[in-house]
């Protein structure tokens, strides 16, 4: 008996030690995985000067053999063929004016401005709670569903809130609803105009995009009206397109700047709160009562040469995935009735798996477009042995951290950051201005995008030839993509933006849970 209690320490202690060597083990074989990929990495991306430099010795060794008559005879030739010459040099001129001609016209991202509301209208976890407890509409149950939600959201103290829906009781009409947007809207063009430079009658075409509230006149022709914008402007309100038409209103602008030359694009994002609050209680319509706060944004696009020098991006890639087709893509996210005919917009279980979906989709496309040939090459192995040889391997997320320094992904919610963070396998320093923009502002639906790249502009991050992949998830279901190269290094310092007077108390810890109490 004395036996077997001295052994069971000992087993317990080997059994520890086992494991120790066991994790120590798989971290050194991590650790050089990771090293043999950046060496494969590098040795393919290079691969095509290690075959230039042996070709250009050749030459160069063959050249040093000529002697002054070889070059005579070489010069003779070329005299002889005089007429083969000029005919060359023009084809070849006509070739370069073709192409330079018909080429897509470069777009510049001028500058962007987010909307930043006033203290007065700063909404804590607790007050959210407080004014749906008094509200009267809610059930304890929903109540509870709602704290529990918001307890898991991500979400600080310092989210914004609309005017009509703190007041006691809610001012929920149009006209609050008019002065919420516009508010909105009119600020962030303001400022825009403001860095800028740029009057209102120079800007001939405007997108404004605000999924669930599209009164009439649209949002478009209010910004016409306030502004005094030209009578011949190309103007374009879009409507139902979820968090991700911040971005096809991006794409819109773009084919559009394609076609018209010397022009200024307004690009306004933005959502409503004040018209589209649930009052019912089913639980798939409540959660977008939790996660939605006030925001906005205005970006302006010029494909004018001359704008280049004091812009700050150029888009390189647009890319868009709807699956609409799908019945369970297209009823994830669904503005429909409940049993007691209160409108709201209902989220399915589906939600995460649709999204993952789109994102496959959408990536498998843009891959070719940015990523290195070193993990285009590891991607089309996987797929051949996977499609071809039938064989039972995971297929290869190509590392887009070798195509991208920065990522500004939708801050819709604690699910869609985790399920993004782990698929495409980034870091926290990656995945930071997503989580800070969904912890200080909360979702604010297609114009969060602009909260992160303003995180990282505020932050100094922003280097010079640096690449940003904006990615927006929306209803219908749509992923959609941007590209964006960095002109020039963004000096904090000289920016004015809603990180700027509070950036250094940025980032926080993000706690799973934070108890509500009121």
């Amino acid at each position: 008996m004395m036996n077997e209690k001295r052994r069971a320490p000992e087993n317990e202690q080997n059994l520890v030690q086992s494991l120790s060597e066991t994790r120590t083990s798989s971290f050194s074989l991590s650790v050089k995985l990771k090293y043999v990929k950046l060496g494969y990495h590098y040795l393919v991306s290079s691969a095509l000067y290690l075959m230039v430099v042996p070709f250009f010795c050749i030459i160069l060794t063959h050249l040093s053999t000529f002697t002054i008559e070889d070059f005579v005879q070489l010069s003779e030739n070329f005299r002889l063929n005089y007429l083969t010459l000029c005919v060359l040099s023009v084809s070849i001129a006509f070739l370069a004016t073709f192409y330079f001609m018909s080429r897509p016209r470069k777009i510049y991202l001028v500058n962007f401005a987010c909307y930043k509301p006033e203290k007065a209208r700063m909404v804590s976890k607790e007050l959210f709670m407080q004014l749906s407890a008094v509200s009267g509409s809610f059930t304890e149950e929903s109540l509870a569903f709602k704290r529990k939600i918001l307890e898991r959201s991500g979400f600080g103290q310092m989210t914004y809130g609309p005017e009509a829906l703190m007041q006691v009781p809610r001012n929920q009409c149009m006209a609050e609803a008019r002065k919420e947007t516009e508010t909105v809207m009119f600020a962030a063009i303001d400022e825009l105009l403001a860095k800028t430079g740029v009057k209102p009658r120079d800007i001939g075409i405007l997108v404004v995009n605000s999924s669930l509230f599209n009164p009439t006149p649209s949002l478009s022709a209010t910004v016409v009206n306030h502004y005094n914008l030209r009578g011949n402007i190309l103007s374009y309100n879009l409507g139902g397109m979820g968090c991700s038409a911040g971005l096809i209103s991006i794409d819109l602008a773009k084919q559009l700047l394609q076609v018209h030359s010397n022009s200024y694009a307004l690009v306004v994002s933005t959502e409503n709160i004040t018209y589209n609050w649930y009052h019912g209680n089913n639980r798939s319509m409540l959660v977008t009562n939790c996660l939605f706060r006030v925001g906005g944004a205005a970006i302006l696009l010029s494909n004018r040469s001359s704008d280049r020098r004091h812009s700050k991006y150029e888009l390189v890639h647009t890319l868009r995935t709807h699956k609409g087709a799908d019945n369970k893509s297209y009823n994830c996210v669904f503005q429909q009735e409940d049993e007691l005919k209160n409108v709201g917009v209902s989220l399915s279980k589906d939600l995460m798996a649709v999204a993952g979906e789109a994102l496959k989709t959408n990536i498998t496309t843009l891959g070719p477009l940015v990523l290195p040939l070193s993990e285009q090459l590891l991607f089309a192995a996987t797929l051949v042995a996977r499609k071809v040889f039938k064989m039972k391997i995971k297929s290869y997320i190509p590392d887009f951290k070798l195509a991208f320094e920065h990522f500004c992904i939708h801050a819709g919610g604690r699910a869609v950051l985790d399920e993004l963070e782990n698929s495409l396998d980034l870091t926290q320093w990656h995945m930071e201005p997503s989580w800070m923009t969904l912890y200080r502002f909360g979702n604010t639906s297609s114009s969060s995008l602009w909260y992160e790249l303003a995180y990282l502009e505020a932050k100094g991050r922003i280097k010079k030839r640096d690449r940003i992949w904006q990615i927006g998830f929306g209803s219908g279901f749509k992923c959609n993509s941007a590209v964006w190269r960095a002109l020039s290094a963004i000096g904090p310092a000289m920016e004015k933006n809603p990180w700027t007077d509070e950036i250094d108390e940025f980032p926080v810890q993000v706690p799973k849970v934070a108890p509500i109490v009121y």
